[in-house]
């Protein structure tokens, strides 16, 4: 089975599939990115590139849709000019960041799975759970525009699938009856709890006696609780001496609309003007390579973890494999995932108190919480692990397979 993987990023969500699948003999693989070219792990990268994108001159609300579409032709012109010698038996794209919707006329009788990580909505989830960050009219406007080119993917496609149940559950339902869920992955031989592992984090030795407080973020910012991660931090390092922070994660925003609120500053620099902290209780290691971050949570004493209603890290997951106890915002896609006092902890995203609270307890008997830090890493490897997604995967691209063409 040659399958074909379609994805502006690379590896992103497709590689743990992707690199196992290339192990088979009885399956090729193919990536079409717009970041690398060559052989990597068995997997052929295919480079495109888009000829063209939104301006200021664009509608504010069209943007995400004109920049679609010319990722869309972008992967449509790298496939045609790479024709014959790319001839997939399936093709498995991003919607949002990879759109399959013209590989129709290149490829019409394969057919096309999608992978739909988020529904945009007005009401519900991430425009409107903070309060102290207003979206604007146009925002509202803008998120449904958002949902042009996710729509022409699910008509298009012939099966899709969900990370998370709370992630299909926002998606419209007549498209239902073409949806699954299916989880990304964790890889477990590298995710893992790991008593032997170095109290390094760098260069640094971290003393037995200090405890590790771990916070992680592909950017910092108010939908991941950044700032309220900091004040918690405050709190708790002025009741205790013997914690450090270790903050993961690049100085950007990636989500949100945070750089109209703080004045030209990164969301970091913005938050950290606002109150006085004593930043040698931090280390601020910027983005880990994924050995040193699986070594940093193995030997966590906490990890704690905020989102608004949104797409869930893949932090969460590694955090929770790597044995690390988990204290996180209490909002519907963590409960999926988190049950309170059995494989973590949550308390109210807003509640101060109840993070501050809650983190005490752990770092002052963490001996008594060590069954929830065992319990989630149980967790992931019986219902979110590698081993267990990708038979499921391999099962769906034989579904899709086996459907009837009769689309065009």
């Amino acid at each position: 089975m040659h399958v074909l993987f379609v994805h502006q990023n690379f590896p992103a969500q497709f590689g743990p599939f992707a690199f196992r699948m290339a192990q088979s003999p009885a399956h090729r693989c193919t990536f079409v990115t717009q970041k690398v070219d060559g052989l990597y792990h068995g997997v052929r990268c295919l480079k495109y590139e888009p000829r063209g994108g939104a301006t200021e001159a664009s509608h504010f609300c069209s943007r995400t849709f004109e920049n679609g579409i010319w990722h869309a032709a972008g992967v449509h012109d790298a496939l045609a000019a790479a024709a014959p010698d790319i001839r997939p038996d399936l093709i498995v794209g991003h919607s949002g960041f990879g759109s399959t919707l013209f590989l129709r006329d290149l490829y019409p009788r394969v057919p096309i799975v999608n992978l739909f990580e988020y529904f945009y909505r007005v009401t519900g989830a991430d425009l409107d759970f903070r309060p102290d960050f207003p979206a604007r009219p146009v925002d509202r406007l803008r998120a449904r525009a958002r949902n042009a080119m996710i729509l022409l993917d699910l008509e298009n496609c012939d099966l899709g699938y969900c990370p998370t149940e709370w992630q299909l559950s926002r998606m419209p339902d007549e498209f239902g009856p073409k949806l699954r869920t299916l989880f990304d992955g964790v890889d477990t031989t590298l995710w893992k709890p790991d008593a032997a592992a170095p109290r390094r984090i760098g260069d640094r030795d971290v003393p037995s006696g200090t405890k590790i407080v771990t916070y992680v973020s592909r950017g910092m910012e108010a939908m991941r609780g950044f700032d309220l991660f900091m004040k918690m931090a405050k709190r708790l390092y002025s009741r205790r001496p013997d914690v450090l922070f270790v903050v993961v994660g690049s100085d950007r925003i990636c989500y949100g609309g945070d750089s109209r609120f703080t004045g030209g500053k990164s969301f970091k620099d913005w938050v950290l003007t606002r109150d006085e902290y004593d930043l040698s209780r931090f280390v601020f290691t910027g983005l880990m390579p994924e050995p040193a971050l699986a070594n940093l949570l193995a030997i966590a004493d906490l990890h704690v973890y905020f989102t608004v209603p949104f797409v869930l890290s893949w932090s969460l997951f590694d955090a929770l494999a790597c044995g690390a106890v988990v204290l996180a915002s209490d909002t519907p896609p963590v409960r999926e995932v988190i049950e309170h006092g059995k494989t973590g902890l949550l308390a109210p995203f807003f509640d101060g108190d109840a993070f501050v609270e809650s983190a005490a307890r752990v770092l002052d008997d963490p001996a008594a919480f060590a069954p929830l830090g065992r319990a989630g890493a149980e967790l992931v490897r019986e219902n979110y692990s590698l081993d267990v997604s990708y038979p499921r995967f391999l099962t769906l691209c034989e579904e899709a397979i086996a459907l009837p063409r009769v689309r065009t």
